[in-house]
């Protein structure tokens, strides 16, 4: 490559280099001094939305591929920089021959660089990449049915490409039919096997590939042939995939089991689908079936699956989120048009995990992506939970892994926000929560996934379609601009801007070189030249960036540069002057609110759009049940519409609605609450009357009547219309109207008819909605005279005020009243369930002159039927048609009529109905018949009524009744008596004259200083009571000696006097007037009375006085502890530590070294003197006094007769009230009867009583106490001491009982216990036993008599015997016993030898037991001793 340069001596020469301008380094961004400050990645361009498929599918292999490509570009620059360090520049002279051979030179040299241009293109990023390209295409064969096909195709391309197949223009798919389509992708090698073939596999098969360059196809043609004729596959047999229509053929489609309204809750599962009927039937003919969601048709995704099995057409919502809720329409398309069927499917939140955090928003979208930026938007949830949101919190997630990261740490409130710092090539997800006061919501459903690439970088080449079945696209190459520095970006704007960030946009410039552009961005204070460079670390790739950290309130201009390797361009023009400031403002409150009618389950609600908002979201609608302030969404996603059908509602309960509109901004203000309105089905014309029969005939007219259709429409019947035609034979004539006014009742009187002529009648009905069809015509009917003489039937039998044990029915006489006019009725009822010939009774015996009649005694539950008949002169007609069956139930919210008298003394009547309905009305009556003088007024109001007596009198007196139109017969009744209406004129008087009523008549207190308080409280009165204060008929104001107050909050009137004087004696009043109720209260203190009251206060003032010293709060006094300690307290005030605290007794102070010293105590303010227990030596004057600069005080007690007595009665008292309960022991002796106390004082009377009677002390009966246990002992008890045992100790008032009942059970185990330890005491008295005489021990010579004695005792006498060891002795020649008096038994052994040493006992034994006492004999010889 050849460039000239001038040298100091002016001449010209050339500078060689070995790197060509196409070679030059792309991927480098310098500035104007050729310093490195960037480097700039080689992008594509591409459509974005074919892109991102493409890269979700193939992330692991686009990061192999990137990892080699990063690895080829770091060698590619080593090399490049080892070349760079020898280039050199050659400067000669040029001579012609010179020139010539460097023009061979160059061309050779050309030639080498050419070759190295071609090897480095290789490495070179746009070059690694390219477009998908067929080095074997797939053929088109030929085979017969049964078999198999298989298509080959060799592909190449960087990245590389993925391959689908298509059959006649439809994506296969051999997940969903892995029994026909099994397809393979090797070594860049792709293959299709089609399975099992049969002649609707005949189609054309394309082969797509694509990656991020672009897009290439080739097609192939598979013919099926048919060898042998079999059964046509049936109508419903299964379609083949990708089977087209048939021609020539009207198709008519129907939709049957249609889905309805759908409700589901976030996370369910939801199917909603239609039966599909074509007609006429074709074979192997397969519609097409698209569904909807809100007019955008829904593509299959892992959240949408649409399934058709040939007569049914199923559309599942997998995983429920609020964005799945819509208007969902069906569309079944075929050659002859389409059939379509619409529904709305609701989605509910799901439960929140923390009760009062907002529900999760929903709709995340990802906009505006590129390198590094990408815009994401949301909406706002229905709910906010207990508290508004704060803000929101964005989460990115890189597809391929499950790690989530927050991109802002503070939450935004705008709906909308620029997501930077991603990775470039990277692919992403994102999701959005809600913040409140409570807590964060759950995440919303995430985004679609979004690749973070440039669409203007992605390649240099600009795609269009060039396949219709596959979207292929083609590409041109860009013009290349080398080398030179880029131009300044244009249209630089600021595309958003809130108080939180302002985001920038951009063109790139038309001169920005092959290898790219980045951007620096440059912000300046408004009103200053001083340009500051934002991004000073990385310039930006992206025409877009988003500027955070801005000054609230402050004004910006901002400007923005371009770099590449060249260096860094111009700046481009400023975008002005702009406010860091929220631009998008709340949306307006929505228009008034239009509710009305549309099923028994839901409404329509209309509303005024919002005016003058921006980027409005749509509108949410929420509804509440009138009188529990409790507001729920309609809707969970909002609608753009101004009108929207609210499902799921609760027949005949009354709501109200309100409308909010939202846009990124926030939420707008409700409008106003709709009137309440109750959910009803809508109105609509009634159904035909039936059952046209003849009444009555003459010469020129007729008698009819008919029966009111079973469906009013849901209004009442207001009319019916009659029409006629004549009948000759078989020709029957047109239709006459017989009159123009609606008829009130079920019958007509078709006049000007002729004789002898046959007539047709047929009858329509009429309501608010409408005129009803004709109902059928009746048989012919001939015009002549009648002779029967009893009167016809009577006519509109209906019943109101149904309820559970009666019901009033009311009727019209009939059109034919016979030779004499009516003169009374008969009404029958039947059970349902009862005979139809014996089941009716009659319902009373005389006959009835009026024509209504309430029906009593029925049961509840129970379903009657009615019939009428009328008599006159003639006799009794035949009966009515048969009304019922009719209930006997009263209804839910069923109102009385009740008779209210006002705070102005007017008596109403007043009726409720809850269940009022678009146009009905309340209809007073009286006697059951229309009101037509004045002497009731009428004011109706939604759903109440009120009838105002104008002059209420005897004249009033009777039936008044009211009915609610349209509401099935909802009414009431009240018979208004003499009695009553006496009653409610004395309630009207008092109400008209009214008192104002005292919650407390005046009272007196005494207050501090000895201030003193007349007061009372109203009970009920209005703002305007008015108060007069009177002192002895003298009219007293706010002053020095009087202070008035009237607290209109509490009702309570107050008067302040500071002090009582003698002239202030006499009688204080209020005096009350509100409006024209009045009202007084009085205290009068006079005499002894008010000069105790005075006395009182003088002293309140002088002990206010003395509390402003050192004082006693509480005078000395006496306490009694629990352990019956006396102690002498009192509780001091206003006491500083100069102040001087001396106890005296008996007038004598006590020092410190006193013994009495030590029983003094102080702690916070309460002195103590402890006495301890108290005796009589203890009695004295105590007494304190407090002492300082400000004043003294002094307390003293008097422990003298009256206050000793005091002391000892609390001490009785603590004794008495510590007693337990009495216990019961037995002894040998008898019973003892005990209780403990904490200390007994020689002073306490315990007094013991056997049946209320005092128990006198006796040998026998004795009581006592030892230490502290009081004791009743009962020596020897008898029947006679069983009965309750009182213990009365005197607790110096009336004393504390603790009483026993010693009976029974409690009686019976004392007794036995007693006799069982007195039995043992005998026995141990009188056993037998050894009570002396005998040794332990005794020692005798040989040859020597041994005589004993021993003393024994026993009752009875015991029984003696001797033993030695185990032998019993007995009486022989050496052995003499002897048992005298029973007291003395005697052994003597004569000439005791060493045989007789050993062990011997005395055994006494009688029948209270037995006992032995032992000694020892020793026996020894003389020379033993001797020795």
């Amino acid at each position: 490559m050849q460039s000239s340069v001038v040298t100091e001596k002016g001449q010209e020469l050339e500078k060689l280099t070995v790197i060509t301008k196409k070679g030059k380094r792309a991927y480098l961004a310098m500035d104007t001094e050729n310093k490195v400050i960037g480097y700039v990645v080689p992008l594509f361009r591409a459509s974005h939305e074919g892109v991102r498929g493409l890269v979700e599918t193939t992330t692991e292999e686009v990061k192999e591929e990137g990892v080699n490509y990063v690895a080829m570009r770091n060698l590619f620059i080593r090399e490049v920089k080892e070349e760079e360090t020898v280039q050199h520049i050659k400067v000669h002279k040029k001579t012609h021959k010179n020139q010539i051979r460097e023009s061979a030179d160059r061309v050779e040299l050309g030639r080498t660089l050419q070759e190295r241009s071609e090897f480095r293109k290789k490495f070179n990023a746009d070059n690694l990449n390219h477009l998908p390209e067929f080095i074997v295409r797939p053929r088109g064969q030929t085979v017969w049915e049964g078999k198999s096909v298989k298509l080959h195709c060799t592909v190449a391309g960087w990245p590389k490409p993925r391959v689908t197949w298509y059959k006649n223009n439809v994506v296969i798919s051999p997940k969903e039919h892995p029994e026909k389509y099994t397809t393979e992708s090797n070594y860049n090698m792709h293959s299709l096997e089609i399975k099992n073939c049969d002649f609707f596999d005949t189609a054309q098969y394309y082969a797509s590939a694509l990656n991020v360059k672009g897009e290439a196809s080739s097609a192939a043609t598979v013919v099926i042939k048919r060898y042998q004729e079999g059964e046509e596959a049936g109508p419903l047999d299964p379609k083949p995939h990708g089977f087209s229509s048939e021609h020539g053929v009207t198709f008519e489609t129907t939709l049957l089991d249609k889905f309805e309204v759908a409700f589901g809750h976030e996370g369910q599962t939801l199917s909603v689908g239609c039966t599909v009927i074509i007609f006429p039937t074709v074979k192997n003919y397969q519609p097409e079936v698209v569904w909807y969601r809100n007019a955008v048709a829904l593509k299959p995704s892992k959240w949408v699956h649409t399934t058709w099995s040939g007569q049914r057409a199923t559309l599942t919502l997998a995983h429920l989120n609020k964005e799945d809720e819509g208007m969902y329409t069906l569309r079944i398309n075929t050659k002859s048009g389409f059939e379509t069927y619409s529904a709305y499917v609701f989605v509910k939140d799901a439960e929140v995990e923390v009760e009062g955090v907002p529900v999760a928003p929903l709709d995340m979208l990802c906009h505006d992506a590129n390198k590094d930026y990408v815009v994401v938007t949301w909406k706002q949830p229905a709910v906010e939970g207990s508290s508004a949101i704060l803000g929101y919190f964005i989460d990115r997630c890189e597809v391929g892994t499950h790690h989530w990261a927050q991109c802002n740490d503070n939450p935004i409130k705008y709906a909308r926000f620029p997501v930077t710092g991603l990775v470039e090539g990277r692919t992403y997800i994102f999701r959005v929560r809600a913040l409140n006061s409570t807590g964060v919501s759950r995440a919303s459903r995430v985004s679609d996934p979004v690749v973070a690439l440039d669409p203007s970088d992605r390649a240099r080449q600009r795609a269009g379609p060039s396949a219709p079945w596959t979207g292929m696209i083609k590409f041109t190459e860009e013009d290349p601009i080398v080398g030179e520095v880029p131009g300044e970006p244009s249209d630089v704007v600021v595309t958003e801007a809130t108080k939180s960030y302002v985001v920038l946009g951009w063109k790139p410039p038309a001169q920005r070189g092959h290898e790219g552009v980045m951007y620096y961005i440059e912000k300046s204070v408004a009103a200053s030249d001083v340009w500051q460079r934002v991004n000073t670390g990385m310039p930006v790739k992206s025409p877009r960036f988003a500027l955070f950290d801005l000054v609230e309130g402050h004004v910006y201009n901002f400007r923005v540069r371009c770099c590449n390797s060249a260096g860094v361009g111009e700046p481009s023009a400023p975008t002005g002057d702009t406010t860091v400031a929220d631009k998008l403002d709340l949306p307006s409150a929505p228009g008034s609110i239009v509710v009305s009618r549309n099923t028994g389950t839901s409404v329509v609600v209309s509303w005024g759009a919002s005016k003058d908002v921006k980027h409005l979201a749509g509108y949410y609608i929420e509804c509440s049940v009138v009188g529990t302030d409790v507001w729920v969404p309609c809707n969970n996603n909002p609608v753009t519409k101004t009108r929207f059908v609210c499902h799921g509602l609760s027949n005949g309960v009354n709501y109200v609605f309100k409308v909010k509109a939202v846009n990124s901004a926030g939420y707008s203000q409700s409008c106003p609450a709709s009137d309440a309105v109750v959910v009803l089905a809508a109105i609509a014309r009634p159904g035909c009357p039936t059952g046209v029969k003849l009444l009555e005939a003459a010469n020129d007219y007729m008698v009819l009547s008919w029966d009111p259709p079973a469906d009013n429409g849901g209004a009442d019947i207001r009319g019916f219309f009659v029409d006629y035609r004549t009948v000759k034979g078989q020709v029957t004539g047109q239709w006459h109207q017989s009159h123009e006014k609606a008829l009130t009742t079920a019958s007509f009187k078709a006049e000007n008819l002729k004789e002898n002529v046959f007539y047709h009648f047929r009858v329509r009905a009429m309501n608010m909605a409408g005129v009803s069809v004709a109902s059928l015509h009746s048989a012919a009917l001939e015009c002549k005279e009648w002779t029967i003489t009893v009167p016809g039937v009577p006519v509109g039998l209906h019943a109101l005020e149904v309820r559970d044990t009666s019901l009033v029915m009311l009727w019209e006489p009939p059109a034919f009243h016979g030779r004499t006019p009516v003169n009374g009725y008969y009404l029958d009822l039947k059970e349902v369930s009862a005979c139809e010939v014996y089941g009716w009774k009659a319902v009373h015996e005389k006959a009835v002159k009026v024509k209504y009649l309430k029906v009593t005694g029925l049961t509840a539950g129970t379903s009657y039927v009615f019939r009428l008949r009328a008599q006159n002169l003639a006799g009794v007609g035949h009966p009515s048609a048969v009304l019922g069956p009719i209930l006997a139930q009263t209804g839910p919210d069923t109102h009385e009529i009740v008779v209210d008298v006002d705070d102005d003394g007017v008596i109403s009547m007043i009726f409720q109905c809850s269940k009022m309905a678009e146009g009905s009305e309340f209809v007073w009556s009286k006697n059951y018949k229309d009101i037509t003088d004045s002497r009731l007024t009428i004011v109706s109001e939604k759903g109440k009524t009120r009838a105002i007596f104008n002059d209420p009198s005897l004249e009033d007196l009777g039936i008044f009744s009211c009915v609610a139109t349209n509401t099935d017969g909802i009414s009431s009744s009240y018979t208004l008596t003499e009695k009553d209406l006496n009653r409610f004129l004395d309630i009207s008087h008092s109400n008209k004259f009214p008192v104002i009523p005292f919650k407390t008549v005046m009272a007196m207190d005494l207050l501090e200083k000895g201030r003193v308080r007349f007061w009372s409280q109203v009970e009920k009165f209005t703002a305007a009571l008015q108060v007069e204060y009177v002192f002895n008929d003298v009219i007293v104001s706010q002053g020095d000696k009087y202070t008035m107050h009237f607290d209109k909050t509490t009702g309570i009137i107050e008067m302040y006097m500071d002090s009582l004087e003698v002239t202030d004696e006499g009688t204080f009043t209020f005096n009350l007037v509100d409006g024209k109720a009045k009202g007084t209260t009085s205290l009068v203190q006079i005499g002894d009375e008010f000069r105790e009251l005075q006395k009182k206060s003088e002293f309140e003032r002088a002990e206010w006085v003395r509390r402003q010293g050192p004082h006693f709060v509480e005078y000395l006094g006496f306490t009694v502890t629990p352990e019956c300690d006396v102690l002498l307290k009192c509780t001091i005030g206003n006491v500083k530590p100069e102040t001087e605290i001396r106890w005296f007794r008996d007038t004598i102070e006590i020092e410190e070294g006193d013994d009495d010293a030590k029983k003094i105590e102080r702690q916070d303010g309460v002195l103590t003197f402890n006495i301890g227990k108290i005796s009589k030596k203890d009695c004295g004057i105590y007494e304190i006094t407090l002492k300082d600069a400000r004043g003294k005080d002094k307390s003293m007690f008097k422990m003298t007769d009256e206050g000793y007595q005091a002391i000892m009665n609390e001490l009785f008292r603590v004794i008495a009230n510590s007693s337990t309960e009495i216990q019961v022991v037995a002894t040998e002796q008898g019973i003892i009867l005990y209780s403990d106390i904490t200390y007994y004082d020689q002073d306490l009377r315990v007094t013991w009583l056997q049946k209320e009677a005092k128990i006198a002390s006796s040998d026998r009966v004795q009581s006592g106490v030892t230490g502290e246990q009081l004791w009743l002992k009962i020596k020897e008890p008898t029947e006679k001491d069983k009965g309750k045992y009182t213990m009365d100790i005197f607790d110096g008032q009336s004393g504390v009982k603790r009483v026993l009942d010693l009976t029974g059970k409690v009686w019976e185990e004392a007794f036995e216990e007693f006799q069982r330890l007195k039995a043992a005491a005998i026995a141990e008295k009188n056993r037998a036993r050894v009570i002396g005489g005998l040794p332990e021990a005794v020692t005798i010579q040989e040859g020597k008599s041994l005589n004993l004695t021993g003393n024994v005792w026993g009752d009875p006498a015991p029984e003696v015997c001797w033993m030695k060891g185990e032998r019993q002795l007995v009486s022989d020649d050496r052995y003499t016993l002897k048992f005298e008096a029973g007291k003395y038994a005697s052994i003597t052994i004569a000439g005791v030898s060493t045989s007789d040493s050993g062990r011997y006992a005395l055994v006494v034994k009688n029948k209270y037991g037995t006992e032995a006492s032992e000694f020892t004999v020793s026996v020894y010889f003389p020379e033993d001793v001797q020795g």
